[in-house]
């Protein structure tokens, strides 16, 4: 029997093998959701619909879709569940911030002709390994054919600040959509990765080598192997406790509510 593995749950055992052992090994719900991360699906809740409606060749008003991000997160939000982590920021600030990414993605791609979406939140799935053991998934958010003809795997991201051009050269997330991609669309020429920061309203591009992916995925088959082999999953304390959903429970943090 295979395992399926995904990028979100390699970088849970990452920052912190005990979070990952409460969500992946014993399956324990979370205790809340951040609000940052409530924003983000939100967001992109609101950029798919958006996408459906111009599959239609209706291209609806930024007004249009403003609205309908702040009805959805007024419906959506649920103050016993998503906690505000920042005490004392209101939550009309969050609300800002979601209008503000929805609205610089909108009026950087207006009116949305610059290339074809081929799919919405397209499952991608390969094996890491020859013999099918380990599988890799993923979820792509927009996959695009550019005017050259190039496939682009499109990722939107609502953190407040943009990376180094640097450091999403070696990202892994999309490079492994990528090779899933390559599996299934193996007549593509050229495979460009797009990054939507849309909170500073940035968008950077970059490529990978049929080499560079091979290494990486034997990079990914070695930390998986990792993780079957681990035992003991041993809390890793620091910044990141304030936003897990397990910090009440788990012995290594600092907010555990006694």
């Amino acid at each position: 029997m295979s395992r399926v593995y995904s990028h979100s749950r390699l970088g849970t055992f990452e920052d912190c093998p005990r979070r990952f052992e409460y969500r992946y090994v014993l399956r324990e719900p979370e205790a809340f959701e951040s609000i940052e991360a409530f924003v983000g699906r939100q967001v992109h809740a609101v950029l798919e619909r958006l996408q459906i409606f111009l599959a239609r060749g209706q291209v609806p008003s930024l007004r249009r879709v403003l609205q309908r991000f702040r009805t959805n997160f007024e419906a959506d939000f649920d103050p016993d569940r998503i906690r505000v982590i920042r005490e004392g920021t209101p939550l009309e600030h969050y609300l800002s911030y979601g209008e503000r990414c929805l609205e610089n993605y909108y009026r950087s791609h207006y009116p949305f002709d610059a290339d074809e979406t081929i799919s919405v939140e397209e499952r991608v799935v390969f094996s890491l390994d020859p013999e099918g053991r380990y599988r890799m998934q993923g979820f792509i958010d927009r996959l695009a054919r550019a005017p050259d003809g190039a496939l682009e795997i499109h990722d939107y991201k609502t953190s407040r600040r943009a990376p180094r051009q640097a450091q999403l050269d070696r990202d892994r997330q999309l490079a492994l959509y990528q090779i899933g991609v390559r599996a299934r669309y193996p007549e593509a020429r050229e495979i460009r990765l797009v990054w939507h920061y849309l909170g500073p309203g940035r968008t950077f591009t970059s490529s990978r080598s049929e080499e560079a992916l091979e290494e990486l995925r034997a990079r990914t088959l070695e930390l998986v192997r990792e993780i079957e082999q681990t035992r003991r999953f041993e809390p890793r304390p620091g910044p990141l406790c304030a936003w897990c959903g397990y910090r009440d429970r788990c012995p290594a943090s600092p907010h555990r509510e006694e």
